[in-house]
C-alpha cells in the first residue's frame, strides 16, 4: 500500500471536526512557510533599500572623485627625475621648513621629520604626490609628547 492510499484511508476515517482542524493546521503551516520563505525576506529588503541606496551613492561619488583625480594625474606631462627632485625639495622647504631633512639616494628620498605638525605633514605629502609625483613607500612615524610627528618617510620618485 502506498503513502497516498494510507493518507486517503486515514482522512476518510476522521470525523468532520478533525478534518477541519487538520485543514486549519495545514493552512497555518502553509502561511508561516510562505511568510518565512517569500514575504519576510522581501519586506526586510524593502525596508533597508533606502539606506543601501544612500550608501551606494556615497561610494559612487567617492569613486568618481578618485577617478577624476587619477585622470588629472595621468593627464599631467611627464617630468624627469631632476624636476621631481627640485619640486620635492621645494615642497619640503615650503611645507615642513626646519622640521625636516631630506636625503636622496637613487630613486628613493628619505625625509627625516623632527617635530612636524600633522597638518603640515598632510599638506606636504599631498604636494609631494601631486607636484613631484613622489609616492610614499615607507613611513616610520611616532607622535611625541607635544603631539608633533617624528620619524622618517621614504618616498619613491617616478621612473625615468
Amino acid at each position: 500500500m502506498n503513502a497516498t492510499a494510507i493518507l486517503k484511508e486515514r482522512w476518510s476515517g476522521m470525523a468532520e471536526r478533525e478534518k477541519w482542524l487538520v485543514a486549519a493546521a495545514a493552512a497555518v503551516v502553509a502561511l508561516a512557510l510562505a511568510w518565512l520563505v517569500a514575504l519576510g525576506p522581501a519586506l526586510a529588503t524593502l525596508r533597508t533599500t533606502e539606506e543601501q541606496h544612500r550608501s551606494l551613492d556615497a561610494q559612487l561619488q567617492h569613486m568618481l572623485g578618485l577617478q577624476a583625480q587619477a585622470q588629472a594625474l595621468q593627464a599631467q606631462p611627464k617630468q624627469n627625475r631632476n624636476e621631481s627632485m627640485r619640486l620635492l625639495e621645494l615642497s619640503v622647504r615650503q611645507r615642513l621648513g626646519t622640521t625636516a631633512r631630506m636625503q636622496a639616494g637613487g630613486d628613493r628620498v628619505t625625509v627625516t621629520l623632527l617635530g612636524t605638525a600633522a597638518d603640515a605633514l598632510s599638506e606636504w605629502l599631498t604636494q609631494a604626490r601631486v607636484n613631484a609625483r613622489a609616492l610614499p613607500s615607507e613611513a616610520r612615524l611616532v607622535r611625541n609628547a607635544s603631539g608633533l610627528w617624528e620619524g622618517t618617510v621614504v618616498l619613491t620618485l617616478p621612473p625615468v
